[in-house]
């Protein structure tokens, strides 16, 4: 009996460790038969990206791309998978790896690999496949990186730095990934050109905002089918995601309370009617907690320790180090009561966490609607071409799109939308072309 344990163990193990994935010569996807699947999900992602298409078609034409070699680490989902058409379609020859052991929707990566792209994910990666897969992304030697965390570029350039002098740029996708980037900047540390794409007011103020609010509650659903009326939801942050899952939260009927460090966030937060304050208190009194802060241990085990039983805890930052959940795994043992949801017992109380503490709106969701997304993916290709267009004319630092790439990208938007606006007269362009008028 004790053998047949250890067989099962070390099987287990094995399949864990990606042993019993399928694998090609360039993927390793968990099945590759759930490629038609993958297919049709892709096929339904293009029909709701219609700003996307239209850089697709252009991309067709002009093949802005030709020769570039472009290694990706993002969440592999269908819009995702769209992205990476986009570029192909460009003239690029592109690579992908997941950015969270648990993004990856793995119909989706076997799609991909179906067709002929260099991929390597699958939902549930440990840390070694992640960091092997993230290093085949690497062996590919891009020219240009996209990134969703800053993963690929912290690994080459700690590892890799002979790999710098042909890579043209990069694009961040996300608000952890800038803040991680602009400390490297701080520290003279970043050797090749970043362009943060999160801060395109068509992703930050509309991916985070509108796609990070309902993503989220989505998230949370799925995992607990709790009932958010009448519940203190407790949001950690107040960026643009913190707001985003706060105005959701209220939609859903919720008492929201924001816990905040920064004064102005805070300011806003209250004007925006909901109550402030530390979380040491918030703790006490919260039944669903959401972090959103890209900092580490912003719940942490004297937090939960004060919690009332059955407090739900999830995390909609990029890494799983906003809830101390090794702190809390010190104290407690999890109990897996659904797919996406354990139970820890603390002082007698009931804590349930979602997701592992990882990204809930992708472990236990499908992240962002394809709606949303579709503009931060306009962001990620013009971004590639804007910085072949300039290859050695930007230096190494961390950089925006000019603004009216991030303009263009609303028109494509709206036109896509139906919706049709304004236009300044020549009277008005002049006015505000001037000084002399005034009183």
């Amino acid at each position: 009996m004790k053998i047949y344990i250890n067989i099962k163990k070390f099987l287990n193990d094995k399949a864990i460790a990606g042993d019993f994935m399928d694998k090609g010569e360039n993927y390793e996807v968990k099945d590759i038969k759930l490629a038609e699947q993958g297919k049709l999900n892709l096929e339904i992602a293009e029909s709701r990206m219609q700003a996307l298409m239209r850089v697709k078609q252009r991309f067709a034409k002009e093949k802005p791309l030709k020769g570039t070699r472009i290694g990706m680490a993002l969440h592999v989902t269908k819009e995702t998978g769209v992205l990476v058409r986009v570029l192909i379609e460009g003239g690029a020859d592109v690579a992908i790896t997941g950015c969270n052991p648990l993004s990856t929707q793995d119909d989706v990566a076997a799609a991909l690999a179906e067709e002929g792209i260099k991929v390597w994910a699958y939902k549930g990666e440990n840390k070694e496949d992640y960091y092997r897969y993230l290093n085949n992304v690497i062996s590919f030697k891009p020219n240009i990186t996209i990134d969703d965390g800053c993963d690929l570029v912290s690994e080459i350039h700690k590892k890799h730095p002979h790999l710098i002098k042909s890579i043209i740029a990069g694009c961040e996708e996300t608000t952890t990934g800038i803040i991680r980037l602009k400390a490297m900047e701080k520290d003279n540390a970043l050797k090749y050109p970043m362009i943060a794409v999160n801060d395109n007011k068509t992703k930050h103020l509309l991916d985070n905002y509108y796609g990070t609010g309902q993503s989220t509650i989505d998230g949370i659903l799925r995992a607990t089918n709790i009932l958010f009326a009448g519940k203190n939801v407790i949001v950690v942050g107040y960026g643009s995601c913190g707001k985003g899952v706060s105005l959701r939260a209220q939609g859903m009927g919720s008492n929201v309370i924001v816990a905040e460090t920064d004064s102005f966030r805070a300011l806003q937060a209250a004007l925006d009617g909901y109550r402030v304050m530390p979380i040491a208190e918030a703790a006490k009194i919260g039944d669903i907690f959401i972090t959103v802060t890209g900092n580490k241990n912003v719940i942490d085990i004297a937090h939960i320790k004060s919690m009332k039983d059955g407090a739900i805890l999830a995390n909609s930052g990029h890494f799983d180090a906003e809830i101390n959940i090794k702190g809390l795994k010190s104290i407690a043992k999890p109990r897996r009561v659904r797919p996406y949801l354990e139970e820890y017992k603390v002082s007698g109380k009931r804590i349930y966490v979602c997701g592992e503490g990882r990204l809930i709106n992708l472990a236990a969701a499908e992240g962002h609607p394809s709606e949303v997304m579709s503009t931060s993916f306009c962001g990620q290709a013009l971004a590639c071409e804007y910085a072949v267009k300039n290859k050695g004319k930007i230096p190494a630092a961390v950089i925006q799109l000019p603004a009216e790439i991030d303009s263009h990208i609303a028109q494509l938007q709206i036109e896509a939308m139906g919706i049709k606006k304004d236009s300044l007269t020549e009277e008005q362009k002049k006015y505000l072309e001037t000084w002399q008028e005034g009183t």
